[in-house]
Parts: C-alpha cells; sequence; structure tokens
C-alpha cells in the first residue's frame, strides 16, 4: 500500500517534469547552429502565421476548401502519384513534411489506400535517399565520423548489437524522418537491407496517421457533418483528439525507451553507450552528409 510520504514523493517528481524538460528544450536550443536557430524561428513564425490565417478565414471555410481540394485529387487518374511524389520528395534532407503528406493521404483517399500510398512511397524515398547519400558523400563520411568521438561510437553499438537496435532507433521520433535517413546513411555498418527491413516497422505510425487524417476528412465537409448525428460527430471528433495523442505519447514514450535501452546496452562499456545515445540527440542537419566535416 502507497504511504502518504511515497505518494508526495512521486507528485513531487511529476511536478518536476515540465521543468526538466523545458531546461532540456532550451539546452538543446542553445546547441543548435546559427542554421538551426534560423530553421526553428521561421517554423515558429510559419505557426504564428498559420494560427491568424485560421481565424481570420474560419476553420469551417478552411477545412472544406481542403477537403473539396483533396476530392478533386482523389478523383484525378494519377492524383495518388503526387501525393507519393511530394512523400519521396520530402524525404531527402532538408525539406520537411513527412508526418503532414501522410495525413493528406488518409484525408484524400481514406485510411486504408492512404495508408498504402505513404507505406509505398516512405520505403521507396528513404531508400532512395540511403542510396544516393552513401554514394554521393562517402569520402566526406569517412572524413567526419573519423574526428567524431559521438559518431563512431554509435558506429560501434549499431555494429555490434546490429538489426534490433536498427529498428528501434528507427522507429524513434527523434530525429525526425528526413534526418533520420540521413543518419542511417551516414552509418557505415548499416546495410540497406538492414534499413528497409527498419523502415517498415515505422508502417504502423503511418497507419495512425492516415487514420487521423481519414477522419478529419469526415467532419471537414458540411455535407457529412449534417447527416451524422451528435454522437457520430462528438465520436470522431474523440478519434481525432485521442489519435493525436496517441501518437504524441506514443512517439515520446518511444524515445525515451530508445534512450535508455542504448545507455545500458549489455556488453559496451557505459562511456560508448552514452555517447552513442548523445549522438542520435546532438544529430541535425549540419552532420555528416550535408554539411562541412568538423570535430566534435
Amino acid at each position: 500500500m502507497m504511504t502518504s510520504e511515497s505518494s508526495d514523493s512521486r507528485f513531487q517528481q511529476l511536478a518536476r517534469l515540465p521543468k526538466y524538460y523545458a531546461a532540456q528544450a532550451f539546452n538543446r536550443y542553445r546547441r543548435l547552429g546559427i542554421f538551426g536557430k534560423m530553421v526553428l524561428f521561421l517554423w515558429a513564425l510559419i505557426n504564428v502565421f498559420l494560427v491568424i490565417f485560421i481565424i481570420v478565414l474560419t476553420p469551417t471555410r478552411i477545412f472544406q476548401f481542403l477537403y473539396d481540394e483533396s476530392t478533386k485529387l482523389s478523383h484525378t487518374r494519377f492524383g495518388f502519384l503526387a501525393l507519393g511524389a511530394i512523400i519521396f520528395l520530402v524525404s531527402f534532407p532538408p525539406f520537411i513534411g513527412h508526418t503532414t503528406t501522410v495525413t493528406v493521404c488518409g484525408f484524400a483517399y481514406g485510411w486504408r489506400i492512404g495508408f498504402l500510398i505513404a507505406a509505398a512511397a516512405s520505403i521507396i524515398g528513404s531508400a532512395t535517399v540511403f542510396c544516393v547519400l552513401r554514394l554521393l558523400f562517402s569520402s566526406r563520411l569517412r572524413q567526419w565520423s573519423a574526428k567524431n568521438a559521438k559518431f563512431m561510437a554509435l558506429e560501434s553499438v549499431v555494429k555490434e548489437k546490429g538489426l534490433p537496435l536498427i529498428i528501434l532507433i528507427r522507429v524513434s521520433p527523434f530525429p525526425p524522418w528526413v534526418y533520420s535517413n540521413s543518419l542511417f546513411a551516414s552509418i557505415q555498418s548499416v546495410a540497406l537491407w538492414q534499413f528497409v527491413v527498419a523502415t517498415a516497422f515505422v508502417f504502423p505510425k503511418l497507419l495512425l496517421h492516415a487514420f487521423i487524417g481519414s477522419r478529419m476528412a469526415a467532419l471537414s465537409d458540411g455535407n457529412q457533418r449534417e447527416e451524422m448525428d451528435t454522437s457520430t460527430k462528438i465520436l470522431n471528433g474523440c478519434l481525432v483528439g485521442g489519435g493525436i495523442i496517441v501518437a504524441v505519447l506514443a512517439s515520446w514514450l518511444v524515445y525515451r525507451l530508445v534512450q535508455n535501452h542504448i545507455r545500458k546496452l549489455e556488453g559496451v562499456s557505459p562511456a560508448v553507450d552514452e555517447l552513442a545515445a548523445e549522438a542520435i540527440e546532438d544529430f541535425n542537419e549540419e552532420a555528416p552528409l550535408l554539411g562541412s566535416p568538423q570535430e566534435s
């Protein structure tokens, strides 16, 4: 039976979590280079303008427009190829928007077909990125990794543990999709077939986002909303909100599990484990394939 003291202690630990993660986020921001800070500032500015845009035009009009356009796209003969091409493109750094495009697939084609489009394009796009970056930047990779202790530790850990660890890192939300592609292309011990197999383990996440998109589409069309009773509207709204919450919580939990797992690998020294975990946390668009080699 839990005592009042242990309950108070647990409550205090939970109360400290927001402060801890705020400090972690601020430290990560400070470690960003000028380019990274500019990208973050631009992202924040875009979101501010997006919120203002939604308030001015009203969500109802915006989502109805999006639904009408997505319906036109789904009735276009090769509309699915257009969405697949976008997913293929945003698999290359420094482009972003993979999760958003997957959600649009579900919005336009429903969760079943939308998922198939997203899965096929994601596999093809990420495998292409892997091959292109590794072929074009092999010499830069050797120069960079030889001078980076964290990345050398990550390479040694991945080589030692193989496919199971590759899968764990791949399903983690950090680094994001596009930089995860370049991360694995940077690790010479990772074979293409291992990368493709690991990418297939991301499919449940793609299915969830396609499902969220399909429920959003049902709520976006005025005609469909008029035919729904109140309970159906509430159910669809809960499915959208619940799906987003599940996606966020699952991503956070997977990331924490991956980090804890890497830091406690058996047969690997704690120092190497820590460096490998930091290599994943700190990996960004500046290293190692997209920027000039630099010593860490």
